[in-house]
């Protein structure tokens, strides 16, 4: 072992006295500027700011690269530089103009800035390509600079790359990439053809991530087509409008411009009566659209012309609270927490941008979070949050991804226990090493209905994303195959 160590380090010495025969030149600068932005992963950190502040694939790469990093950079600089204690290079196999002011005083081995550089771009790069293009390039020349300027042996960015590489796909254990998780079976049919969209009325939300360029997109599309714009607080003048379009008009089908809750108000609609629906992802995350496979308006525009559907579950949820009202929801609903993070994530909106408005709501709710003590079919339990998926989620731990099929004919039922001490910590820490599976204090279960009674008094159900009414008793069940949505 300590020959081949012997042979590395021979390897090493002959790398770095090549690289200083080099002659001088503007680039050096470079480099030790490169160098230096890169410390504490400032470089990669302001590169993130600006992919989170995008939506979509850009903003999960910016997200996926923080998480990445700290992974990298526990490795890397917490256990590998304490059980490898290496010297740096010496000084004076560079020339003076190419050696950094402040030589690190910390291991040589491995590179914490090769580790947190190539975590970076693989996390980015499994995310958005196009934004890889421009990271890949920059995390290597971060690489090279630590050789170049002295303060690395090659080995020691090598391994430090090797480490990045790792924790940027051990991400993906705690979430899962879209792609890792095969697609399920699909119920396809036909419906009518909708051409410019005679027979069409269209629910525009203009405030959605699309912004005021929806309407223009989609009249484009359809120009044949009927348009209703959501307002702010409108839902129930939406439902009347479209309504009042279907009884008085020759109606073919509906469709959806928006997110998610755009979505679930044009679903019930379709459902109600007995119509195909239309899709245009122009949300934040359209996580219905994503998992019926349509990311734009094109696909959504080649499907209605082909006539091209397939047979979606929705899932039905009766909340009584005195009366009874009845919803409809594609994704997902749930108790507890959530519906008081979205409160206050609408309320935070207006000074803020809607990814750290809802991160300020988060950390805010689970501060203050209070326990429900609940009958979950006949069965008394205290949770701090219920979740109900409108089909079978993957993965089965925490943090549902996404859905292999949107017709399974199941509700995805998971609660995080509050009657076990430090529940929450306990949950935490299955969450991180990956056992959640086998922890007492989460369950998942997939079942066909589900009846929930809040013992404490009433609160309100999110839907999809949205705050929805008070209710005691929330009764959910699939209607099977009942939404027939345009997919090419």
């Amino acid at each position: 072992m300590l020959r081949r160590f012997r042979k590395v380090s021979r390897f090493d010495a002959e790398i770095v006295r090549r690289i200083g025969d080099l002659r001088p030149t503007p680039v050096d600068d470079g480099f030790r500027h490169l160098g230096h932005a890169a410390d504490h992963s400032k470089l990669w950190f302001a590169i993130a700011a600006i992919l989170i502040s995008r939506k979509g694939a850009t903003r999960r790469a910016g997200l996926r690269g923080l998480a990445a990093i700290g992974g990298a950079s526990f490795a890397a600089s917490l256990i590998g530089k304490r059980l490898f204690p290496r010297r740096r290079p010496a000084a004076e196999l560079l020339p003076v103009l190419r050696r950094m002011t402040r030589r690190p005083k910390s291991s040589s081995f491995p590179s914490g800035h090769a580790a947190s550089a190539a975590a970076f771009a693989s996390a980015v790069a499994m995310e958005h390509r196009g934004a890889a293009a421009a990271v890949v390039p920059l995390a290597a020349a971060v690489g090279y600079s630590r050789v170049h300027t002295g303060v690395h042996w090659p080995t020691d960015v090598v391994a430090g790359a090797a480490i990045g590489v790792t924790a940027a796909y051990a991400t993906r254990h705690w979430w899962p990439h879209q792609n890792a998780i095969p697609d399920g079976p699909r119920h396809r049919d036909t419906a009518a053809e909708l051409g410019d969209g005679d027979g069409l009325v269209l629910i525009v939300n203009p405030g959605a991530g699309a912004g005021g360029d929806a309407v223009t997109e989609v009249t484009k599309a359809w120009p044949k087509a009927d348009i209703v714009e959501v307002l702010p607080d409108s839902d129930q003048d939406v439902v009347a409008d479209v309504t009042k379009h279907i009884q008085h008009g020759e109606i073919r089908a509906v469709g959806a411009v928006g997110g998610d809750g755009t979505v679930a108000c044009a679903a019930g609609i379709a459902v109600e009566h007995g119509l195909p629906l239309v899709v245009v992802p122009a949300g934040t995350l359209n996580h219905f659209a994503r998992d019926a496979g349509i990311d734009h308006l094109d696909d959504a525009q080649a499907a209605s012309r082909a006539g091209s559907v397939i047979r979606c579950d929705v899932t039905e949820v009766a909340i009584t609270n005195g009366k009874t009202d009845r919803a409809v929801f594609v994704n997902t609903a749930s108790l507890g927490g959530y519906p008081e993070t979205v409160r206050l994530r609408e309320k935070l909106q207006a000074r803020w941008p809607k990814w750290a408005a809802t991160l300020l709501a988060t950390t805010r709710t689970l501060r203050s979070a209070k326990p429900l003590t609940i009958l979950l079919n006949g069965h008394r339990r205290t949770v701090w949050m219920l979740f109900v998926g409108n089909g079978a989620y993957e993965p089965k731990g925490f943090g549902a991804a996404r859905r292999p099929s949107l017709a399974s004919g199941m509700l995805d039922v998971r609660y995080l226990r509050a009657d076990i001490p430090y529940s929450r910590a306990r949950f935490l820490l299955a969450t991180l090493t990956g056992t959640l599976h086998t922890s007492h204090v989460y369950r998942h279960d997939e079942v066909p209905a589900v009846d929930v009674v809040l013992l404490d008094g009433p609160r309100r159900i999110a839907l999809d994303g949205e705050v929805g009414p008070f209710g005691r008793r929330f009764r959910f069940w699939v209607r099977k195959d009942a939404l027939p949505v345009y997919v090419s």
